[in-house]
């Protein structure tokens, strides 16, 4: 780095010293609890290679992370999109500011880097590569791959193994990335099942790999025990149920493959080091991928807040954020900033219009049957607005705080901004408490979501209503208003945030009212015609479609049934098929990388969509659409040739998911 970089880089951290410190404190006034954050500045190709790294300044050395680099790059350059900032989930976590963003540009990442640690700090899937979510001080995923980079490193200088060698091993391994179990504690060694009695570690074979003749075996080894190995009813079969994690599996019972001497030999320590780290790595990113749209959604809803709620961005940055804001939520394709975020508003207005109807339906003489007949939303939400010396706080006004209730007020920071200590005029929340934020942004009076009370359905009113305990009554609307708790909307996206992930929170908030209000259907591809069309805005539809896309990542979900596979030594995996084939192109290529890491025959069980070409025929003449028939298939690569073959339905059937839309193809689930 030149010396004027390095004092433009100085300069640009400087002037950025006040937004990261007040957006940290405006973030934990907003109740978030971020893990401590480290911004960096970096220049564009800087941010490309973070971005290539997945986040972080050093990687084990590969191919792909050049290949990544040259994608970002060219993205940037022909107009796929602007990189504005990348975190990492580390304690503390590292931020990346991009040193040509503007001022508003770098107001807007801070906020967002805010929200996302606090999400990393605070979600229990992160918590699953501790093993102890509480425990923050564990999580040193830098340290952690910088180690990695090291091994892999000196691996690949040591004169006795061919770098080639390491660098096809890691493409092997690379494979299996998603085969983990996501919904496990991560642990370096995994208790795998294996063969309750391993023949002394496979002596048979070894006996087959010496070529001894059957004198010279007879002379050492009795009949018995001969005839002991061959015996059919000899046959282990393991582990006891099917093993998700298939990286654990073959780097505890795996083999590297001998080309040469035509036969499988144990891995050396390198090669399972190398599973070890790959595996580690596949375990810390999980936890990201299993929770995309909920992170990136909350970090945009805080990032609102902040920037356009509570005025972060300046007067005269203002227009030049909203554009930032715009470029994010309004990216093609299924979008997890305007999914996200569109769903927490979803549950922050369905909570906050629960908490008001119940206390509506409280008032004397108001019931689920007549609240609609009886009530004007249009009076409530006045009521509900936030007082004037909430909404509009000044230097000239502070005085009126102290008529608000106390739970509102920050007595201490009232009476510094009332002394001239805080400048209320660009940081009026600090005088507030998270309840007088709360109240302050409550979410139904928004102009935006102002007609969402009124759109509750006679449906939600019984619900509420016939299940609503009565240990409160109200004389009058007024009364019951009086009563809401107004940052139950917050409380309850907090709770979310905890527990939840992508598949949990889309399944438990993508209701048909959301739906609805945002215009979201499916896409259905037709054998007779061979073009898509718009089949169903029916919440389950949507719902079902969406969700195969975000289980096991979205990639298909392959778990070990057996490694003692027709009592051989081979290797049986299982496609969890769940209405979606495989590309059985890409399936095949994937075997043989397996292959090497058992060093042994692999197999596939797997089933695939089959239609007759005459019955498409005769379809497109009655227009409807032809019957698809489901087909069990058995895929074995040899490490020389791959096979496919059909097998009976009864030997795939426990691999079939139920209730799955068959006819939508993945890229196509949601518009």
């Amino acid at each position: 780095m030149s010396e004027s970089d390095r004092f433009e880089k100085q300069a640009i951290a400087s002037d950025l010293e006040e937004p990261v410190t007040e957006a940290r404190n405006l973030a934990k006034k907003l109740g978030l609890e971020p893990y401590p954050v480290n911004y960096w500045i970096v220049d564009y190709d800087e941010m490309n290679e973070l971005i290539a790294y997945g986040g972080f300044q050093s990687r084990y050395p590969h191919w792909r992370w050049g290949m990544q680099y040259d994608r970002q790059q060219k993205q940037g350059q022909y107009g796929g999109g602007k990189a504005f900032e990348i975190v990492n989930n580390d304690n503390p976590a590292h931020a990346f500011l991009q040193e040509s963003n503007t001022t508003a540009d770098q107001k807007a990442v801070i906020t967002h880097v805010e929200a996302h640690s606090d999400f990393f700090a605070n979600n229990e899937w992160f918590g699953l590569f501790t093993g102890d979510s509480s425990d923050a001080a564990q999580v040193n995923a830098a340290a952690m791959l910088e180690r990695h980079a090291r091994a892999i490193g000196e691996y690949m200088a040591d004169p006795e193994i061919d770098r080639a060698s390491v660098e096809k091993w890691i493409d092997n391994a690379l494979v299996l990335e998603d085969t983990i179990d996501q919904h496990a504690v991560f642990s370096r060694r995994l208790d795998v099942d294996g063969p309750t009695e391993e023949l002394d570690d496979d002596i048979a074979e070894k006996l087959d790999e010496l070529g001894l003749s059957e004198e010279v075996k007879r002379e050492v080894f009795d009949d018995e025990w001969l005839a002991g190995i061959d015996a059919d009813d000899d046959h282990v079969s393991f582990p006891s149920e099917p093993q998700p994690d298939v990286l654990a599996f073959v780097r505890e019972h795996g083999k590297q493959y001998d080309r040469e001497a035509e036969t499988s030999r144990e891995m050396t320590e390198w090669q399972r080091d190398v599973l070890d780290m790959m595996r580690a790595e596949a375990y810390y990113f999980a936890a990201q991928k299993m929770t995309k749209v909920m992170n990136e959604g909350w970090a945009a809803y805080w990032e609102s807040t902040m920037m356009t709620d509570e005025g972060f961005a300046g007067a005269d940055e203002f227009l030049n954020y909203a554009d930032h804001m715009a470029k994010v939520l309004a990216s093609p394709g299924l979008n997890p900033y305007s999914l996200g975020m569109a769903l927490w508003e979803y549950v922050e207005n369905k909570t906050n219009r629960r908490e008001v109807l119940e206390r509506l339906l409280r008032v004397e003489g108001i019931n689920w049957r007549n609240l609609t007949d009886i009530v004007d939303f249009d009076d409530v939400l006045e009521t509900l607005e936030p007082p004037t010396a909430l909404d509009s706080i000044s230097a000239e006004t502070l005085d009126d705080l102290e008529d608000l209730p106390a739970e509102w007020i920050d007595d201490e920071a009232l009476d510094r901004a009332q002394s001239g200590e805080i400048d209320v005029k660009r940081y009026p929340w600090k005088v507030l408490t998270t309840e007088g934020l709360a109240r302050r942004h409550y979410s139904l009076v928004k102009p935006q979501h102002r007609g969402f009370l009124s759109r509750v359905s006679q449906r939600d009113l019984e619900r509420i209503g016939r299940y609503l305990f009565d240990d409160a009554r109200y004389g009058s609307v007024e009364d019951a208003l009086a009563d809401v708790d107004f940052a139950r909307g917050w409380d309850r996206m907090v709770d979310i945030r905890e527990s939840h992930n992508d598949v949990t929170f889309l399944d438990a908030f993508l209701t048909q009212e959301f739906i609805t209000a945002n215009e979201y259907f499916t896409y259905e591809y037709s054998h007779a015609t061979g073009q898509y069309h718009a089949a169903s805005v029916d919440a389950e539809d949507v719902k079902k479609k969406l969700l195969l896309q975000f289980t096991n990542f979205g990639k298909p979900s392959i778990a070990v049934y057996d490694g003692n596979y027709d009592n051989a030594n081979e290797l049986l995996l299982g496609h969890q098929y769940n209405g979606i084939m495989l590309d059985l192109t890409q399936a095949r290529a994937t075997l043989e990388r397996v292959f090497e890491l058992w060093g042994r025959p692999v197999n596939l069980l797997t089933i695939v969509k089959e239609v007759d070409d005459h019955d498409v025929e005769v379809a497109k003449r009655r227009n409807r659409e032809p019957e698809v028939h489901e087909q069990g298939k058995l895929l074995r690569y040899d490490g020389e040739r791959t096979t496919v073959e059909d097998v009976p339905w009864e030997t795939v059937e426990h691999l079939a998911a139920d209730d799955v839309d068959y006819d939508t193809k993945p890229e196509e689930w949601l518009a």
